[in-house]
């Protein structure tokens, strides 16, 4: 009876009639309440980074309280580390899911193609991962998630340089190359919005392919020290 009269004052102060049926909030489960708050983290997080986040604004817009966000991360650095986790493992799994082209250029393409439509499809995500991480994470920083994708395209190199008979022992260099190149590109292009991101692509894939057929086999540096 009492819960009654509480929703009929809060109706009347929100200026709804006094006999209107009270709004019953929905109750989650906690897996459901967990999504929530990570989705609404993640997206604190990409707007504002880290510092600039609170405990008390993620649990603001979850229309949450503060102990609700401590018992399910611990604080913060516990909700940022599985955001940054989880984003980490999407992009690589996309990395990873996207090599199986038969010759070595369409597996360049299929690998930037595969980076950029992340850049594009979860920008959230790409913008907290390019910011250093001030917590620790399965994962690692951005610059460990990049080396993991150079280890996968690094495969595609080492085939092309045995087949071309360049030494296979710069294979882990170019892919260093090839995989920061389309990264700093994706954070260029995610602010820019232009051109489409095939034809993002095509250029990205046009630079590294046609140097790449055009090798020298020892190349040196043309200035002179």
């Amino acid at each position: 009876m009492a819960g009654r009269r509480r929703a009929k004052r809060d109706a009347a102060a929100a200026g709804a009639p006094s006999d209107a049926p009270a709004v019953a909030r929905v109750r989650m489960t906690g897996t459901e309440r967990r999504q929530q708050l990570l989705n609404v983290a993640r997206a604190l997080f990409a707007e504002k980074g880290y510092d600039g986040t609170s405990v008390e604004e993620i649990a603001r817009r979850a229309n949450v309280s503060k102990p609700v966000v401590y018992e399910h991360f611990g604080g913060k650095e516990g909700v940022y580390a599985v955001v940054v986790d989880r984003e980490a493992q999407a992009i690589l799994d996309r990395m990873v899911s996207s090599l199986h082209a038969d010759h070595p250029r369409a597996m360049l393409e299929q690998a930037a193609s595969a980076l950029l439509g992340y850049v594009d499809e979860s920008h959230e995500g790409f913008r907290i991962l390019v910011r250093d991480s001030p917590v620790a994470s399965s994962t690692g920083t951005f610059s460990t998630l990049l080396n993991d994708i150079a280890s996968q395209v690094e495969d595609i190199f080492g085939e092309e340089f045995s087949a071309r008979g360049y030494d296979g022992k710069l294979a882990p260099l170019y892919a260093q190359a090839l995989v920061g190149m389309v990264a700093l590109t994706g954070q260029w292009w995610l602010d820019a919005h232009k051109p489409k991101r095939d034809e993002v692509v095509a250029h990205l894939v046009n630079l590294a392919w046609n140097g790449l057929s055009n090798l020298e086999h020892k190349p040196k540096l043309r200035v002179a020290e």
